[in-house]
């Protein structure tokens, strides 16, 4: 089965034809149209610019998809649409356009959850896996962890309470001059400083919860730069870096811990844009190891907002008989309220 991925909850505009089946996951085609030079000027992403951008590129991306695929319309199966969370601009972009298209072709329409959809990066390349697993969704809006007993079913058990780790990153790597996204760079520069510098407070809540708050952390980072700056010294950039760094990557290391010693985990999949950094990946990787669990992380470019992801979950809603129709609407909220 074809299925058709379409992606533009935040600054990429993606499509994808990836075809699925029992024990079979095939990625033809992935084209993702990114808007970070466009943002880069900003220091950050604009919604208004991204929702113009993605109107710009949604149409041509999409026939390239196909074309690189090597399948016309009348050949998918399926289309999937990421509908919620994200912003809601780029998002009614995806769905208007997915909607037309599935309509002018007879063609079913699924809704995928983007988080959902990063999660179901792995599926296709672990081939094997199947639920009960727990995930670690970790990107810019979100740090959380769901229990998934089923590809369409997922229970958050832990989340962050204010800011997510992505945006923590990109926020201090901002300030110590990264260029903007900050997540690369910042990972990159970590691994030339001190990661015992700086003290910083850590993110992970405190008692018996999977949850994080990284707004202190951010605020303590920032004090610290400030503080050092009215002394008339700029501090090391590489050692603010790897501290910071180190102290994410702890935190998420402790309630991981945590998870997995309360809901007996036998896999964990780690996802979302974060799920690239270096550090928490091989963190995470000597934590299952030495827990005999099943560690599965999606390749750097399934990492990011793709549309093959969105095309994989859209596979087992279409599956669940999760259909849409023309009523679909975008939605900013992670519940698609």
């Amino acid at each position: 089965m074809y299925v058709l991925g379409i992606e533009s909850s935040c600054d990429e505009t993606s499509a994808a034809v990836v075809r699925m089946e029992e024990g079979r996951r095939e990625i033809l085609s992935n084209i993702v149209a990114s808007q970070i030079e466009i943002h880069r000027l900003y220091g950050g992403v604009v919604p208004e610019i991204a929702s113009r951008a993605h109107i710009e590129a949604v149409s041509r991306i999409t026939y390239e998809a196909l074309e690189t695929a090597g399948i016309g319309i009348g050949e998918v199966g399926c289309i999937a649409v990421t509908s919620h969370p994200g912003l809601i601009g780029a998002l009614l972009v995806g769905v208007n356009f997915a909607k037309s298209l599935a309509f002018a072709h007879k063609i079913p329409l699924v809704a995928v959850n983007h988080v959902k959809a990063h999660v179901a990066a792995a599926y296709l390349e672990y081939t094997e896996l199947k639920p009960p697993f727990t995930a670690l969704v970790v990107s810019g809006g979100h740090t959380s962890f769901y229990s998934v007993d089923d590809p369409t079913d997922f229970v958050e058990i832990g989340a962050t309470r204010d800011d997510a780790a992505g945006e923590a990153f990109d926020k201090i790597g901002r300030v110590i001059g990264m260029p903007y996204p900050g997540g690369a760079a910042m990972d990159a520069l970590a691994k030339e400083g001190d990661a015992k510098a700086i003290k910083l407070p850590s993110p992970a809540i405190v008692g018996d919860n999977a949850d994080f708050s990284f707004s202190g952390l951010k605020t303590a980072a920032l004090n610290y730069i400030n503080s050092e700056r009215q002394k008339g010294v700029e501090p090391s950039h590489a050692d603010i870096a790897a501290s910071y760094t180190k102290t994410i990557v702890d935190a998420i290391v402790k309630k991981t811990k945590y998870i997995l010693d309360t809901h007996s985990s036998r896999c964990l999949v780690l996802a979302g844009g974060v799920a690239a950094n270096s550090h928490i990946r091989g963190a995470l990787e000597t934590l299952c190891k030495s827990r005999g669990v099943e560690f599965c992380r999606p390749s750097l470019k399934l990492c990011s907002d793709n549309a093959a992801m969105v095309a994989a979950q859209g596979y087992f809603e279409y599956l669940a008989g999760n259909f849409a129709d023309t009523s679909l609407n975008a939605s900013a909220n992670d519940d698609g309220n």
